[in-house]
């Protein structure tokens, strides 16, 4: 198989996954893919989630090619984590946040 082969395979891979379901532990967002597949990332790759409570992070909606958390205005392509990458949201788009987050009362 040729390099450009191997790329176009991994390309075909990247977009066929879907998430399937998904959760936030202490630690770690696992998702399950269609394929069989388990995936990881470290929580702190993404500060929403890290900074929400457990019930915001129970409350997310697998879309296939994305999951997302309503509560927290968080989106996270399972692309994105099949490819290693984290939220890259700027300090002060996360310090934004945070501060609004404070600013709420809470219910």
């Amino acid at each position: 198989m040729t390099s450009a082969q191997q790329l176009e395979l991994i390309e075909l891979k990247l977009t066929q996954a879907e998430a399937v379901m998904a959760k936030v532990s202490d630690d770690s967002l696992i998702v399950d893919l269609s394929d069989g597949r388990t995936i990881s990332a470290p929580i702190l790759w993404f500060p929403r989630l890290a900074h929400g409570t457990i019930e915001e992070c129970a409350n997310l909606k697998v879309m296939g090619d994305h999951i997302h958390w309503p509560d927290l205005d968080e989106d996270i392509p399972v692309r994105a984590l099949l490819l290693g990458k984290g939220r890259g949201e700027s300090a002060q788009s996360l310090q934004r946040w945070l501060n609004q987050r404070q600013a709420v009362p809470a219910v």
